[in-house]
């Protein structure tokens, strides 16, 4: 019988040693808390906002300095047509042009009816 009562301590030793065995749970422990979350999430979408309105402002500006642009040269070339067209004046209402234009129409230099005309 010893062998008996020896081989039930035995299996009594394997049971304790297999059952009681304590399962740890891992808790899982965020470093990261929720409202850290939706902070940086509305800190994210203000960034996203401000670089969009960043670029839709330099867009904006770079459309006006263009139409600046154009308004510019269009005045350069208005003031240039200007010149020419005064520098025709100034030819043509030379006293000699004016003469020969009253010539051709028959017109004669009467010396008693001239009136001099101040500015």
């Amino acid at each position: 019988m010893g062998n008996l009562a020896r081989k039930l301590q035995l299996e009594q030793q394997q049971l304790k040693s297999q059952s009681p065995k304590k399962v740890k749970v891992k808790v899982k422990k965020t470093r990261i808390s929720p409202g850290e979350i939706i902070l940086g999430t509305v800190f994210t979408a203000f960034v996203c906002f401000g670089a969009v309105q960043i670029v839709s402002n330099q867009a904006a500006i770079y459309e006006i300095n263009k139409d600046i642009q154009i308004a510019e040269k269009n005045i350069q070339e208005q003031k240039k047509l200007n010149s020419d067209l005064e520098m025709q004046v100034s030819e043509l209402s030379t006293y000699e042009r004016i003469w020969e234009k009253a010539k051709e129409l028959g017109l004669q230099l009467n010396e008693n009816n001239v009136k001099v005309v101040q500015d």
